[in-house]
């Protein structure tokens, strides 16, 4: 007999059954399952053990006793791109009349505990991750309660079963090279995210796929990675511009990095885009008001998320998804940044 077939007429675990067989009462699971904070440590872990064992899974309720909410969680919310992610969560949310909890993991890419186990008592309708998710254990807290997770821009390689949002930023990084390239620049650099993500480490790819398209080497001291924040565009640029074989084009990971270039540019004297362009990526709103306006990758940041969304209400309401993974196009905008080099 297969394993799926004795799986099959194994009878179904119960909070009771789960109960007697580790020796607690049914409340103590019952608390565990809803997070509940009053569980000894080595209680909970074996109640957790046991539940994981048995493959437990609660049936979703249909109906609820408090509003339905969803969590919204990023590893870092400190900038024009959390805010257009939060937008486009909230305008789905709203039109379901959904209450969206906010929180952040202080740099982090996988949450505490502490936190998890909050989430489990308020029990939302599901958590929408932003560039982090959940380690093997905390998957399974989520699955055994009947939680539904997706996430959006995964911070590294797709997770198997697990449904994911993301644009194609290997094709953003080609069309900005391409764009500079294009223009005449052989002296290209670039300043990505940080290495450990896998949006920053595609970007670059796609960098580099330019230029073997272009039969144009790439300088390796060229390439830099760091946060996506001004501060590192500031000083990678700073670094990068000092020298005396500097690049006449710089092509940063997000538009605040850009930024960043932009001012360690005008601290040296270097005009834009007359003695140096500059390539974002993003495309938030004050990429078109800075001076000169930014040339950068439009990534569809709002259809993003509300896409995201209604994938994570659709897994709420207890449907199954046409697909696991979706991934958006990015676009090239050509603003005043970018020209070809000094002659």
């Amino acid at each position: 007999m297969s394993n799926e077939a004795m799986a099959a007429q194994k009878p179904r675990a119960t909070i009771a059954s789960i109960a007697a067989e580790i020796g607690v009462s049914v409340p103590t699971v019952s608390k565990v399952l809803n997070g509940r904070p009053d569980v000894a440590s080595q209680t909970r872990a074996k109640v957790e053990e046991a539940l994981e064992r048995h493959q437990y899974r609660r049936r979703r309720s249909g109906h609820r006793t408090s509003p339905a909410l969803l969590d919204l969680v990023f590893h870092e919310l400190d900038s024009a791109w959390s805010v257009e992610i939060i937008r486009g969560v909230e305008a789905v949310a709203a039109a379901r009349q959904i209450g969206v909890v906010l929180s952040e993991l202080g740099g982090e890419h996988r949450p505490k505990q502490e936190w998890l186990d909050a989430v489990l008592a308020r029990r939302p309708a599901g958590v929408l991750f932003v560039l982090s998710g959940v380690e093997a254990a905390q998957r399974y807290q989520l699955e055994s309660r009947s939680i539904p997770f997706l996430v959006l821009d995964t911070d590294g390689e797709p997770p198997v079963g697990i449904p994911t949002v993301g644009s194609n930023n290997w094709s953003g990084g080609l069309s900005a090279s391409r764009h500079l390239l294009g223009l005449g620049h052989r002296s290209l650099a670039v300043i990505s995210g940080p290495k450990d993500v896998l949006c920053s480490r595609a970007r670059v790819d796609g960098f580099r796929s330019a230029h073997d398209e272009a039969g144009v080497s790439v300088n390796p001291e060229f390439i830099r990675y760091g946060p996506f924040h001004v501060r590192a565009g500031y000083e990678h640029g700073r670094d990068l511009l000092d020298r005396p074989d500097r690049p006449t084009a710089i092509f940063a990971g997000s538009d605040m990095q850009a930024l960043g270039v932009l001012r360690a540019a005008h601290e040296l004297g270097l005009r834009v885009p007359q003695d140096l362009s500059i390539v974002g990526y993003d495309d938030v709103t004050v990429s078109q008001w800075i001076e000169p306006a930014l040339t950068t990758v439009h990534q569809p940041l709002r259809e993003m998320a509300a896409t995201a969304t209604r994938m994570l209400l659709q897994l709420a309401d207890g449907q199954t998804l046409a697909h696991q993974r979706i991934e958006l196009a990015t676009e090239l905008v050509v603003r005043r940044s970018t020209a070809p080099p000094p002659s």
